[in-house]
């Protein structure tokens, strides 16, 4: 036996010993392996450092806007490419002879043939310029302005100017037939006007594919500075210049993974940190909640959510960039953690993945107090978290603590309002919708791990679950001393700092075994017929304990948590059925089958457990009580707990004799408040 409980001991150990390497594997593999800018600064603040110089040459890069200003500037001066389509020249051509036979005839063959040679001659003109189609890029574009017109993959320079508009064209007839002398010219005017088509048109894929290719010349770089230069000394203003050079030399540093013998330091680097980090875990769990330590699974619950976390964190840099990782509901922890366990170990845990992810973000100091911040704010809004309508709230308060975090920040690091950007209460905002999401996964968290929280308890304890109202339908008295049970419990629980979410839903379930044969139970009873009279006193016990284990079943078959199941399995502990035992006593000589009139237990393990069993027995037998006043009541509630600590019901519990005391003082009070005398109101 002993040899079998220190295997059990060092495999308990050595699973744990897996998980935390595991994790810290994990985290690690998870982290980029780039060296790291160690300096921090901030523009227009003093470089707080030695003298800086460079490790390495490295050119230096614009700041953004320049780059983007330098785009705007080659889209809005660009050159504008039209393309020109000769093939309908030919075939309008035809058409205008032909429309030409048809329509104007005259008499005389020479006129008529002078005539045709006008036409031809104007709409030959007309198209060797071409006929320009208007588009929105021509805007506010004078004539002067240079084009370029692509044939044959060929561009030539040309300006508006060499091109005729629809009206343009309309003024050239018009003036050509004068300049002939055409009597008539109405009809020759309108039959080259119904040929006329635009033939140069903008080609805007052509203009941006030359527009990319110059975009593509921009240098990104303003200048080069060598190895050993002086880039700032001690004291030195960072001005606008120097911060570029510091930014380059900070994006040049991190982009580049050096060697392998420095890939090698880097590992070690956060191979070391990480296992601080998660041994300061250890460390906590070990010092104030061995329990959970003791248990594997409520360590692996803590541990997942924090890979969690980092995973999530791991992909939005390498995937999005730094500045995503504000939309990343860190707060998601402390809430997660503060629901399955208490706000102490929330804080820890909090503290713990914001320090492991700061070291993968480029301002750790600034993400970590934000972050910390936002998780105090979110533990304090969740110390009593008994409704779904709390995560709403929770996260109204994160954005507010982000925002106004920030706010702080920007006027401190620059000195103007201006600063602040818009976009980052953006992410703020989406931040806190998505802390929204740590309510499906607690719900998630708890049917894999089997645990419950106080949110899920406040259903269960909910009367208008299915499986308690089938109890008040058919076992209404049972159901009625639930609801007393229940209200002691939960009274009780509130002055000695137990769970009184967990107490009340448990004391709701723990009879919920005499559903099947509610008429077996006094309270049950509604008329002076008593089954058990039918019955040996020894099956009356066996129908009467059977109740604890039929529960059981019940409650399972029905999805209840165990942890609520437990109040069913040791309400009773393994107390003996008195009233059948002593009846079988004083009637029968053979020797007393004690365990036939007892129940199997287990007795209570937990403050939660021992409180029910307390208020469980003393209720039920205030019940019996001829005479209910306060000094009975107060003689009944003494007598059964000191029976139950007597006979050794609660010795498993973590409750002690001061709890105990208190619990007496409450039981009493609420008794003597149910089972108080009232007036009787004349007839």
């Amino acid at each position: 036996m002993v040899l079998n409980d220190l295997n059990s001991r060092r495999l308990s150990y050595l699973y744990k010993t897996l998980l935390f390497v595991g994790t810290i594997t994990l985290i690690v593999a998870l982290f980029p392996k780039e060296n790291k800018f160690k300096y921090r600064f901030v523009e227009n603040k003093p470089w707080m450092y030695e003298d800086l110089i460079a490790p390495f040459d490295f050119a230096i890069n614009k700041p953004l806007d320049d780059l983007n200003n330098e785009k705007r500037k080659i889209i809005s001066e660009s050159n504008l490419y039209f393309i020109l389509d000769n093939t309908v020249v030919a075939n309008k051509r035809k058409l205008l002879v032909r429309k030409f036979d048809e329509l104007y005839k005259v008499s005389q063959a020479e006129a008529r043939q002078h005539h045709l040679k006008i036409v031809l001659n104007i709409f030959d003109s007309i198209y060797k310029k071409g006929i320009l189609k208007y588009d929105d890029v021509l805007e506010n574009k004078d004539k002067s302005h240079t084009v370029y017109l692509v044939q044959n993959n060929v561009a030539e320079k040309k300006t508006i100017n060499d091109f005729y508009s629809l009206r343009e064209a309309h003024e050239y007839i018009e003036s050509q037939l004068a300049l002939n002398k055409i009597a008539d010219k109405g009809p020759l005017r309108d039959l080259i006007e119904s040929i006329l088509i635009q033939n140069v048109s903008y080609n805007r894929e052509y203009t941006s594919r030359q527009q990319m290719a110059a975009i593509e010349n921009i240098s990104t770089t303003k200048g080069y500075i060598q190895k050993n230069e002086r880039i700032i000394s001690k004291g030195e203003l960072i001005t606008a210049n120097r911060f570029q050079v510091l930014q380059s030399l900070k994006e040049q540093y991190e982009g580049t993974s050096g060697n392998i013998h420095n890939y090698y330091f880097i590992l070690l680097g956060q191979i070391i940190l990480i296992s601080i980090a998660i041994i300061m875990l250890v460390f906590f769990l070990i010092m104030f909640r061995q329990d959970i330590i003791a248990d594997n699974k409520k360590t692996l619950l803590i541990l997942s959510i924090i890979l969690l976390v980092v995973l999530v964190a791991s992909i939005i840099i390498r995937r999005y960039g730094y500045e995503y990782i504000y939309v990343l509901p860190l707060c998601i922890v402390p809430l997660m953690i503060r629901t399955f366990f208490d706000t102490r170990l929330a804080l820890f845990v909090h503290l713990i993945t914001i320090i492991t992810i700061g070291f993968l973000v480029p301002d750790g100091f600034e993400f970590i107090f934000l972050q910390l911040i936002a998780g105090i704010v979110t533990i304090i809004s969740t110390v009593k978290l008994e409704k779904r309508s709390q995560f709403f709230i929770t996260s109204i308060y994160i954005f507010c603590t982000y925002s106004l975090i920030y706010i702080g920040m920007v006027l401190v690091q620059s000195g103007t309002y201006k600063d602040i950007s818009t976009q980052n209460f953006l992410y703020f905002a989406f931040n806190s919708m998505l802390t929204l999401v740590a309510y499906p996964l607690i719900v998630i968290y708890e049917k894999i791990f089997g645990y419950v929280t106080n949110v899920s308890l406040m259903e269960y304890s909910n009367t208008n679950n299915a499986l308690l109202r089938e109890l008040s339908r058919k076992a209404p008295g049972t159901f009625q001393h639930s609801l007393q049970v229940a209200n002691l419990a939960e009274e009780a629980a509130h002055r000695i700092d137990a769970n009184a979410l967990l107490v009340r839903a448990g004391a709701m379930f723990h009879d919920i075994g005499k559903i099947e044969n509610p008429g077996f139970f006094t309270e049950n009873q509604m008329n002076e017929i008593n089954p058990h009279e039918k019955l040996s006193f020894a099956e009356s016990a066996k129908i009467i304990i059977n109740h604890v284990e039929k529960g059981v079943i019940l409650a399972r078959k029905h999805g209840i948590p165990e942890q609520i199941i437990d109040f069913i399995r040791t309400h009773h502990g393994t107390k003996r059925t008195e009233y059948f035992y002593r009846l079988y006593k004083k009637q029968c000589c053979d020797e007393i089958p004690e365990e036939t009139f007892s129940y199997s237990g287990p007795t209570p393990f937990t403050k939660e457990t021992a409180l029910l069993m307390m208020a469980d027995s003393t209720e039920a037998a205030a019940r019996s009580l001829k005479k209910p006043d306060k000094e009975t009541i107060d003689n009944t509630v003494d007598a059964i707990i000191d029976n139950l600590i007597e006979s050794k019901q609660l010795k498993n519990a973590n409750i002690t004799l001061r709890d105990i005391t208190r619990v007496k003082s409450v039981l009493k009070n609420s008794l003597v408040s149910m089972h108080h005398l009232r007036i009787e109101y004349p007839k």
